[in-house]
């Protein structure tokens, strides 16, 4: 047997276009950076803020439903399997929004200032 060794081709490294350089030191281009930082920002903040919304609604669920603390599941408390099991989808879809969010925002700022 014969071993064959699998590589890809070598490919250059992407070169910075002037463009780019060009629209960060014009005036336009710093507006256009600083929009971008301002809706990742803004982006960053919303989807924390609504982590923590639903992360404070889980132990006020417990409190508004009778009996519902006192509930045990294969002998574990039901409040620790929906703390513990519970927020992960939660913080999945947090993650899955916010890159989804920040890449279209990233995507309207290459548009913007021009970059291929």
């Amino acid at each position: 047997m014969t071993r064959v060794r699998v590589t890809a081709p070598a490919t250059a490294a992407r070169p910075v276009t002037e463009s780019r350089e060009a629209a960060q030191e014009s005036d336009v281009g710093q507006v256009f950076v600083r929009s971008l930082i301002r809706s990742q920002l803004r982006l960053a903040l919303v989807v924390a803020g609504g982590f923590l919304v639903i992360l404070g609604a889980f132990p006020l669920l417990l409190a508004v439903v009778p009996g519902l603390a006192d509930t045990t599941i294969a002998g574990i408390p039901f409040d620790w399997i929906l703390l513990g099991v519970g927020i992960y989808p939660v913080i999945g879809l947090s993650a899955w929004l916010y890159t989804r969010t920040a890449a279209r925002n990233e995507a309207r700022y290459r548009d913007l200032a021009g970059d291929p």
